[in-house]
């Protein structure tokens, strides 16, 4: 079984969604499919995006573009960050001690390289590759308040690098036109991660790109998701345009 799914794979569209924390799955030779820690950890954002593969899923089926979207993770092993980044294997997260990587071997991290993250990133490099003028439009969500920090303000945060950031800035201005929303330019992190998957797939590639991070809460829900891919749907085809 591929440490991937791919959603909507023969469609046309220029658009290819990915969700690159798409799930909390532990793989077997992994600790026994455990890493250790509760499951109600293993709930939190720390293990996956919350709502995030349903948000990506359900943005692909409105825009008719196909999805990939990771099946392991992020605590197995991060496909969001380059295989050199200290922080590809974490061993704490937001309090949370993570003990199936306490102990990680280079050995170890070269295994999971090589059936997990690689593959994937295989996967993704070829559905980016079918046609030119590939867009990417990577799907997050963020918790609404990290332990002992305070709330983060934002209900979406458009993340981009300076080496490109048009398509985002043009999102960034469509959804800012909603009274009701409080859009993150580049919130709740920065969006310029060297070796992450939009430095790999789009940036080096020269591909028109954004990273949409959605708090978490808002997209818990079947509904939630519908609702924000909705809109994300209408403020991402009148970016395309505007740019």
């Amino acid at each position: 079984m591929p440490p991937f799914q791919i959603h909507g794979e023969s469609r046309g569209s220029n658009l290819l969604i990915t969700c690159d924390h798409a799930t909390n799955r532990v793989p077997q030779d992994v600790g026994g499919g455990s890493l250790g820690i509760a499951p109600a950890d293993m709930g939190r954002h720390i293990a996956f995006d919350v709502g995030a593969a349903g948000l990506a899923v359900a943005l692909a089926d409105r825009l008719d573009a196909p999805a990939i979207l990771s099946d392991f993770s992020r605590l197995v092993i991060d496909p969001n960050r380059g295989e050199d980044d200290p922080t590809l294997v974490m061993q704490l997260y937001d309090g949370t001690i993570i003990p199936a990587n306490r102990h990680v071997d280079g050995a170890e991290i070269a295994r999971r390289l090589e059936t997990l993250y690689r593959p994937y990133h295989t996967a993704l490099a070829r559905m980016a590759a079918r046609q030119e003028g590939t867009v990417i439009v990577s799907i997050h969500s963020f918790t609404r308040q990290l332990k002992g920090r305070a709330p983060r303000p934002w209900q979406v945060g458009v993340l981009h690098s300076h080496l490109d950031d048009r398509l985002s800035r043009a999102l960034i201005a469509r959804l800012a036109r909603d009274p009701d929303l409080t859009v993150g330019d580049n919130e709740p992190y920065s969006g310029h991660l060297p070796g992450d998957a939009i430095d790999r797939h789009a940036l080096q590639m020269g591909r028109h790109n954004t990273l949409i991070e959605v708090r978490n809460d808002l997209i818990a829900t079947a509904e939630g998701q519908a609702e924000w891919a909705d809109r994300l749907a209408k403020a991402l085809t009148e970016a395309l345009a505007d740019l």
